[in-house]
């Protein structure tokens, strides 16, 4: 009937019963008649495994190295799930990222994805056999295995859909949507039937871990149509496409993320181009910075406070430390109990005072907001960490309570 990209994570993958219900969705969509490529990732904790041994011999090992490690979780995975569907009689192939070939840049541990070779993938499905795919891996111009990173397998399937125009990508996790909220934050968190590339988006960007942001951002950019469905139940699951069907909600979710840290520099001389050499010295070391917050001038200074992710905050502060006296900066701080709290929908457009009533919600759990950040379709709100569950619950029920 048609190519159907189907992704399984670890969870979905973690023991031997789990790989066998996986390979009988897989089996459900083959015996429908479509051709099937199906990208996993390594089960369970076995990448958090590695990352163990690997401290066990080198507290800092190289990232290239890291690279070839981490690659096999994925590689286990796929051939027991070949595995499993040979035993039940179907035609199977396993690959690797370098054997399909997926083509990435010379970053190693966070590598983008530049081309996917399409010649052996379509001679295996043209031979009727399953493809199994392993996610999360590449290969770069010198043929060193590449790695993803975070989020990387929903990115290897987004990738793959878009190179073979498959009719639909489906991610299989261990939920069966994408909710208006973290279920086991907010238990009455509501599922959607289906939500905007450019809603998603933002919810993946900022803590929603059901899809990854570059995903998402890369299935808007290639009209790649998405489903999040469950793994071990076989009901519908949130569609993520160009625009969402018409719903009463002022928003479409609360996120909560933890993985932030604040940095602040202060004392920075208040002259043009001081906030350019300062971000252009992160970016030239790929240090994502998100929420930013300058002081107005005083005294011939200004302080400028940002965020960016945890295992990255002591490079940060490395690097600004060495570059303080360019910079004209007195000293430099940061705070990582911290945690970041948004709302996304594109109903904010149309709807004023969205902000007003988040912010009326977090004045009645008496939450104190250490900085903001907006965008037309989203604001976002660094909080003590300690009080980020709190928060979650008292924004959701500001906006969905009946």
């Amino acid at each position: 009937m048609g190519i159907i990209v189907q992704k399984f994570g670890g969870s979905s993958v973690a023991n031997a019963e789990k790989i066998f219900n996986v390979a009988g969705r897989i089996q459900d969509a083959y015996d429908a008649g479509n051709s099937v490529v199906v990208v996993v990732s390594a089960q369970g904790d076995t990448t958090d495994d590695l990352i163990e041994k690997a401290a066990e011999i080198n507290a800092k090992p190289s990232k290239r190295e890291m690279d070839v490690l981490l690659s096999t979780g994925e590689q286990i995975t796929i051939a027991l799930l070949a595995m499993a569907l040979e035993k039940n009689k179907y035609p199977v192939v396993s690959l690797t990222g370098w054997q399909t070939p997926i083509k990435t840049n010379m970053v190693y541990g966070a590598a983008r994805i530049e081309k996917v070779e399409t010649t052996r993938l379509t001679n295996e499905l043209d031979k009727g056999r399953i493809v199994i795919v392993a996610g999360f891996q590449g290969v770069n111009a010198v043929n060193d295995i590449t790695t993803l990173g975070r989020g990387g397998s929903d990115t290897t399937a987004v990738a793959l859909a878009a190179a073979l125009h498959a009719d639909v990508c489906e991610i299989y996790t261990d939920v069966d949507g994408v909710y208006t909220c973290d279920p086991r934050i907010v238990p009455d968190a509501r599922k959607l039937k289906d939500i905007s590339y450019d809603e998603m988006l933002e919810l993946a960007s900022l803590g929603a871990n059901v899809l990854h942001n570059r995903s998402v951002e890369m299935a808007k950019k290639y009209h790649v149509d998405l489903e999040v469905k469950s793994s071990f139940q076989k009901i519908a699951g949130t569609k993520v496409k160009e625009a969402s069907s018409v719903e009463k909600l002022l928003i479409r979710g609360v996120a909560r993320d933890n993985d932030v840290a604040r940095i602040a520099v202060i004392g920075v001389d208040d002259t043009p181009g001081k906030a350019y050499r300062m971000f252009a010295l992160l970016a030239k070391k790929n240090i994502n910075v998100d929420v930013i917050l300058q002081s107005i001038g005083r005294e011939n200074t200004k302080d400028i406070s940002f965020t960016v992710s945890r295992s990255q905050m002591e490079e940060a502060i490395k690097i600004l430390t060495e570059n303080l006296e360019m910079l004209g900066a007195t000293k430099i701080t940061h705070d990582e109990k911290i945690s970041k709290v948004s709302i996304v929908g594109s109903g904010m457009l149309s709807n004023p005072g969205v902000a007003a009533k988040m912010f009326e919600a977090l004045y009645d759990a008496n939450i104190n907001i250490r900085m903001i950040s907006t965008s037309e379709i989203k604001v976002s709100v660094l909080i003590d960490e300690d009080m980020a569950e709190k928060a979650v619950q008292a924004i959701h029920n500001k906006f969905f309570k009946d």
